[in-house]
């Protein structure tokens, strides 16, 4: 609706409200006066009656019946014209005009006190910036879109999908935007109206895909896998898909798999690409999983105690250190939230820096903490537990009940 239509619409409002002030003041003052008038004049024909009926009965007043008919002709005679009483007792339209000033005033006072003019005027301003916004989000820019442009964005682009919600690109323009802020909720609720509006798209399967594994929920992810592997079926060379593939069963243990699709990807690309080395990187950290030498890692079960409440957003941060408490880590993993219990392992792979591996500690402590903002700098707020020292090489439990 635009702010003419608007004001348009409180205005008519505004005129019905009048009308219904002023019309029966206006029809009803005379009809007033009129019931009034009778009503009297009949009290005082039967009060004048009873008197000639007490004074006949005592023998005061001879002629009775030509008394009666002398009242009821005075009465008679008392009666105005009607259209002579209507226009002599007509209100002046003066005399109204105070009380529609209040009625016009109050309406639109309390409007600009509570009906937050304001914000619907900042949200049509915001509306009216997509195309502005969504440029600036494709455009090659070194300066990144603020936090308030990120949100503007997002609040012009829901308006325009509740204007056409089967906007399948739209959609997914909003679960990328979702992805962009950590909003997983958002994300994965559009990329799952894209993918019901237009199942058949490549790029929407994809977004959608990276939106299921990161919901942390097995069934999510498992879905997430067929819908990559389609993507592979059509598209052979599809590096996206390869890659979202490798990072999947690195994260679930599966480290074969994730050679192979790194391998593959190394394959498609040229000799001198710089995504090359990163690729070798990544399949030296799964082969060295495949070839871990056991005794060499920590494994610890994570439960949640009762009251704990994840939060929307936010992911697992743990983190091995040594047996004395020391704060720096010595190896650290970050996991998304998913279902608890859950089994994590740590090994010489996670290590935080080369020159001190895992594997080089007798006895570790490890901890565990709910990271709300996916900053690991900021803990305020955070639950997180901790395990008493153990050995290397062996398992302990780790239950989430404090708070920073």
């Amino acid at each position: 609706m635009s702010e003419m239509w608007f004001w348009l619409i409180t205005a008519l409002m505004v005129l019905v409200s009048v009308a219904v002030f002023v019309m029966p003041i206006l029809r009803g003052k005379a009809q007033d006066e009129a019931a009034s008038r009778d009503e009297l004049n009949k009290a005082f024909f039967k009060d004048r009656m009873a008197e000639l009926n007490e004074e006949a009965e005592e023998g005061l007043v001879d002629n009775q019946k030509e008394l009666a008919v002398e009242l009821q002709q005075s009465l008679l005679d008392d009666i105005p014209d009607n259209a002579n009483a209507v226009s002599n007792n007509k209100v002046s339209p003066v005399v109204l005009v105070p009380g529609v000033l209040v009625l016009v005033f109050l309406s639109y006072g309390l409007y600009s006190i509570m009906g937050n003019q304001h914000n619907v005027t900042e949200w049509q301003d915001v509306a009216s910036r997509l195309p502005e916004l969504s440029s600036r989000l494709m455009s090659d820019s070194e300066e990144p879109m603020t936090d308030k442009e990120m949100s503007d964005l997002t609040l012009s682009l829901r308006t325009k999908l509740h204007d056409t919600p089967d906007d399948a690109m739209g959609w997914l323009l909003l679960g990328r935007i979702g992805l962009a802020n950590r909003d997983v909720q958002t994300a994965e609720g559009a990329m799952a109206r894209a993918y019901e509006l237009s199942p058949g798209d490549t790029d929407i399967k994809l977004g959608y895909a990276q939106t299921l594994m990161l919901s942390g929920d097995e069934a999510n992810v498992a879905n997430a896998r067929n819908l990559l592997r389609e993507v592979i079926r059509e598209d052979h060379a599809n590096l996206q898909a390869f890659s979202l593939l490798a990072f999947e069963a690195f994260e679930r243990g599966a480290y074969e798999e994730a050679i192979a699709a790194w391998s593959t990807m190394k394959q498609l690309l040229p000799a001198n690409d710089p995504r090359v080395n990163m690729l070798d990187r990544s399949i030296e950290r799964a082969q060295a999983h495949v070839g871990a030498v056991p005794g060499q890692s920590v494994s610890v079960n994570i439960q949640l105690e009762d009251g704990v409440k994840l939060p929307e957003q936010g992911v697992l941060i743990v983190s091995v250190h040594s047996a004395d408490g020391a704060p720096m880590p010595v190896a650290a993993k970050r996991l998304p939230l998913s279902r608890f219990p859950l089994d994590v392992e740590l090994t010489d792979v996670d290590s935080m820096i080369p020159e001190r591996l895992l594997s080089s500690l007798p006895e570790v402590i490890v901890k565990a903490r709910i990271d709300n903002d996916g900053n690991v700098m900021t803990k305020d707020g955070d639950w997180f537990g901790e395990t008493s020292p153990f050995k290397m090489g062996g398992e302990s439990q780790i239950v989430i009940n404090q708070k920073y």
